[in-house]
């Protein structure tokens, strides 16, 4: 069984800067990679950024580009999301998610998630 555990999440202020943290447990790890996503009240769930576990090869979503780093702590088998500038239309509720494609941007090609953890960004 794999569980995945999100945390992180917070009230913050537009041009903060907050750290998601995503601990995968359950599998080796060894193949696929992880994901970040976000949803909000209303909407689709929104793909945010992927990373690799072999490589680290990743892939933002034009949104985020140039404020937010995925990065990885293999050892850990944890991902975490470095936002930076923070604007209030990134308020949404943040998921992380695993899966056995190299690289997938699609919520179907996940199979196990996390419960989210909440980020607010007030202007």
């Amino acid at each position: 069984q794999v569980q995945v555990v999100e945390s992180g999440g917070r009230l913050a202020q537009a041009g903060d800067s907050l750290r998601l943290s995503c601990e995968a447990s359950g599998c080796t790890f060894r193949s696929g990679a992880m994901g970040w996503f976000r949803q909000a009240p209303g909407k689709e769930r929104e793909f945010v950024a992927t990373i690799t576990w072999s490589g680290g090869y990743t892939v933002y979503a034009d949104s985020v580009k140039g404020r937010f780093t995925i990065s990885r702590d293999n050892a850990k088998n944890t991902v975490y999301l470095q936002m930076n500038s923070l604007k209030p239309e990134d308020t949404a509720v943040y998921y992380c998610a695993t899966t056995g494609d190299w690289v997938a941007f699609r919520p179907s090609q996940y199979n196990y998630w996390g419960q989210g953890t909440q980020v607010t960004v007030s202007s």
